[in-house]
């Protein structure tokens, strides 16, 4: 059926995606933004903050989100529509960030589902929560 949603997905289904943070990650992200904040980009600013060193870009983190529903669900076709985060906790280079989705809503009337999101660390620790809505694939 050409032009019609098929929701292949249902609510509880999860995807998740983890990638470690590097020096790298955050040098490319502040190029392509603009964003040089300097607690992020200048090691010796960094020291003289709450966090004693540089810490990621909480939009590279929340970044990741994006990834998990572009490619893993509901995925390839996917519009993001909106996005609510809330920052818990800073993100480190060398961090290892785990961004989950799960199903929370599904709006078969309006086309849309909606997902709570979350990034957590290596050790377990969310560092970003909120809720996103997107319009699925269209087959």
């Amino acid at each position: 059926m050409t032009g019609k949603t098929i929701f292949q997905v249902k609510v509880g289904d999860t995807a998740e995606l983890a990638k470690t943070i590097s020096e790298a990650d955050v040098y490319l992200y502040a190029g392509i933004t603009g964003d040089f904040n300097p607690a992020h980009v200048n090691e010796e600013y960094a020291r003289n903050t709450f966090f004693k060193t540089r810490i990621a870009h909480g939009m590279l983190t929340a970044g990741l989100i994006s990834a998990v529903l572009a490619n893993r669900l509901p995925g390839p076709g996917t519009i993001y529509l909106k996005q609510e985060l809330s920052f818990l906790a800073p993100v480190m280079i060398g961090d290892t960030i785990t961004a989950r989705v799960e199903v929370v809503e599904i709006l078969e009337e309006k086309n849309r589902i909606r997902f709570k999101t979350t990034c957590s660390n290596q050790n377990g620790k969310v560092v970003l929560d909120g809720e996103a809505l997107i319009s699925p694939p269209k087959f």
